[in-house]
């Protein structure tokens, strides 16, 4: 399922960009958005730009996030960079602010439902987890920062109309991946199951995050039971709970929003 998923969202990105983002000048978020801007201004095809402008990050990426999401990435960025070649470039609707709307919501549709499967379209996203790893940045300020820069080139590149609807179109991808994904950038995820070693072994192998164990003991059947507490960005998420799902099935698992984190918020290498 999870392959069909990616395909899916790939392919309903690549209808927004060449069906409605595309036609009327306006750009999508991140390396995306820099991507079309080439296939705007030079003969280069947006779908190889995307592709030639992603395989570094990707690589990079590999080394240092986890091999799945990584993987998942790039059948992503495959299936959307080749779309985007293949896929002409025709103006569903003539208005470029209801465009930039169902573009952007469109896109964000996409994008949430390919993060839902473990994987990202690649682009700023990547550049933000490995940041966050090394340090505790915030990637919500960080990808909007990014963001700002690709709009402010859009108004010197096109026009600020164009620009304006970029910044129409990115907004409205954001609010549609919060709400099919999730808008907290940081979850506190509280395990509970009887199989607190293997769990913890587990997480610690495939997970950058640290891990607190707590000894419970069920209020019904009196068993002794683990309690795993940890925070992950968003970007882990379905990572996560895969992973609890292959060690113990029947685990219980609270995943909460986290406001602040004090304190490491990585996992801390022993001295």
């Amino acid at each position: 399922m999870q392959i069909v998923g990616i395909i899916s969202g790939s392919l309903i990105i690549v209808m927004a960009f060449n069906l409605f983002l595309i036609p009327h000048e306006v750009l999508s978020s991140g390396l995306s958005g820099i991507s079309m801007m080439l296939g705007m201004i030079t003969p280069i095809n947006t779908g190889l730009a995307n592709l030639l402008l992603n395989l570094p990050l990707l690589i990079i990426g590999y080394k240092k996030l986890g091999k799945k999401f990584i993987m998942n990435s790039i059948f992503s960025v495959l299936i959307i960079s080749v779309g985007l070649y293949i896929v002409p470039v025709i103006a569903i609707a003539n208005d470029p602010i209801l465009s930039s709307i169902f573009g952007g919501a469109l896109t964000g549709l996409g994008g949430g439902i390919v993060f839902r499967c473990a994987g990202s379209t690649g682009g700023f996203d990547i550049i933000g987890m490995i940041v966050s790893r090394k340090k505790d940045f915030p990637i919500g300020v960080l990808l909007s920062g990014m963001n700002a820069v690709v709009i402010v080139i859009s108004g010197f590149l096109f026009n600020w109309d164009a620009a304006l609807y970029t910044l129409v179109s990115i907004y409205v991808t954001g609010k549609v991946v919060d709400a099919i994904y999730t808008d907290h950038a940081k979850l506190t995820i509280m395990i509970i199951t009887e199989k607190g070693q293997e769990m913890r072994e587990h997480l610690l192998t495939n997970l950058y995050r640290g891990l607190t164990i707590m000894d419970g003991v069920g209020g019904y059947s009196n068993d002794q039971r683990n309690v795993l507490i940890t925070v992950i960005s968003r970007y882990e998420l379905n990572e996560v709970k895969n992973l609890i799902t292959e060690v113990d099935p029947a685990a219980f698992v609270n995943i909460t929003e986290t406001i602040e984190v004090m304190g490491l918020f990585h996992r801390q290498n022993p001295s």
